[in-house]
């Protein structure tokens, strides 16, 4: 145990702040960069906000839908919660050497948080690590651990706990290491002293929601996932032609709204090696990604967060990185690709890269697509795609 300086008239500590003042020590060597203590009492405040979302249509589908597990903390073995334990790791947010995307040569990006390895496992292997180091001290300690897919709010228990304060973009951001970090916690039945809330806030700033791409955060603190980007690029499936004009060469994921957070500048965590990008993975060239095989795939993507959803996102968002970057080398590609591809959203979107990119192949390839095509969806976007590489070739005649 640490020695805790103290008053000689002060009563001595209780076992359980030794035992977090131990924790706390030890925790960047199990892997933790920032940690925090919070009561297990429910979330009363958060299940009228979790509702409301709901019935505004906000939500993505991704989440626990039964709102009580989400505001509850609680143990599956019945014993009484009483505390728990909010960890952050933090992961970098500037790539060395970055490979050039051009002509030719065009490259899609993953954002941040599914650079190197997959933070699931890296969270994990840090909360397994505090789970031995607790036990080893408390051996009948009850410690239940989550990661992302546990049913509590990551956000609302890392910020009862004092990791950071919730900002307008949705994140919980850091004072020392901004919003780069990752969140987990552990729900035990260890009473350990809580730790105070941040009282750090945004002020008046408000250049993550003036910033977003869609429109996604429509008030502070306020998302609706159907619009993010970051959402829109792990559906499965069609986008709408706003959307995928909006997305950019973005394969999985969006920055957006922490890129321009002033809380984020200048801080980038380098110092876990297992998170440190690898440049052709988190910047890959677009072409070859419409090849993979799913074996292929796994190789090239699975040690990533960003292949959870598998490989058909991916390649679609990379057919409207394709449109975006109106890469005229792609054109026989795409057409091949609309013409031949079992998939009916691979088609659709490959017709609409085509009238991004314009030009007389395109629009004969769509014409020929127009009448093979039977897919209702597909139909109609071909039909828009026509339309476009009419208008752009009547415009051009005018010139």
């Amino acid at each position: 145990m640490n020695n805790i300086v103290q008053s000689p008239y002060a009563p001595p500590p209780s076992k359980w702040e030794s035992l977090k003042a131990d924790i706390l020590e030890a925790a960047p060597s199990l892997g933790i960069d920032d940690i925090g203590f919070t009561t297990a009492e429910p979330f009363l405040y958060l299940k009228n906000i979790l509702q409301e979302h709901r019935d505004q249509g906000y939500e993505s589908g991704f989440e626990e839908p039964d709102l009580d597990k989400r505001t509850l903390p609680a143990l599956t073995s019945g014993e009484q919660p009483m505390s728990i334990i909010a960890i952050a790791v933090a992961y970098p947010a500037k790539m060395e050497n970055p490979p050039k995307s051009e002509p030719g040569a065009r490259r899609g990006i993953l954002a941040r948080a599914s650079w190197g390895q997959d933070y699931h496992h890296v969270l994990r292997e840090a909360l397994g690590r505090l789970e031995t180091f607790i036990r080893e001290r408390v051996p009948g300690a009850v410690l239940e651990s989550m990661v992302d897919t546990g049913v509590l709010v990551d956000r609302a228990v890392a910020e009862r706990a004092g990791i950071g304060f919730s900002g307008k973009n949705c994140s919980i951001i850091s004072p020392k290491w901004g919003s780069w970090i990752y969140l987990g916690e552990m729900v035990t039945n260890i009473p350990f002293p809580p730790d105070k809330p941040v009282q750090e806030g945004c002020g008046d700033c408000t250049k993550c929601i003036d910033a977003c791409p869609t429109g996604a955060l429509v008030g502070p603190g306020q998302l609706n996932a159907q619009a993010c980007i970051s959402y829109l690029t792990q559906t499965k499936g069609f986008l709408s032609d706003e959307y995928m004009t909006k997305i950019g060469n973005r394969l999985y994921g969006c920055d957006t709204c922490q890129v321009v957070c002033p809380h984020n500048r200048g801080k980038n965590w380098t110092h876990r090696l297992e998170l440190l990008p690898d440049p052709e993975i988190v910047k890959p060239l677009l072409m070859p990604i419409l090849d993979l095989s799913n074996r292929e795939f796994k190789e090239k993507f699975g040690s990533s967060s960003a292949a959870w959803r598998g490989k058909k996102p991916i390649q679609r968002n990379a057919l409207i990185a394709l449109g975006n970057f109106k890469e005229a080398g792609a054109v026989p590609k795409l057409i091949e690709i609309m013409l031949k591809e079992v998939r009916p959203e691979m088609r659709g979107t490959a017709a609409w890269a085509l009238s991004r990119i314009g030009g007389e192949e395109a629009l004969e390839a769509v014409q020929k697509g127009l009448q093979q095509e039977e897919h209702e969806t597909v139909l109609a976007m071909l039909e828009r795609a026509e339309d476009k590489l009419l208008q752009a070739k009547e415009a051009k005649r005018d010139e």
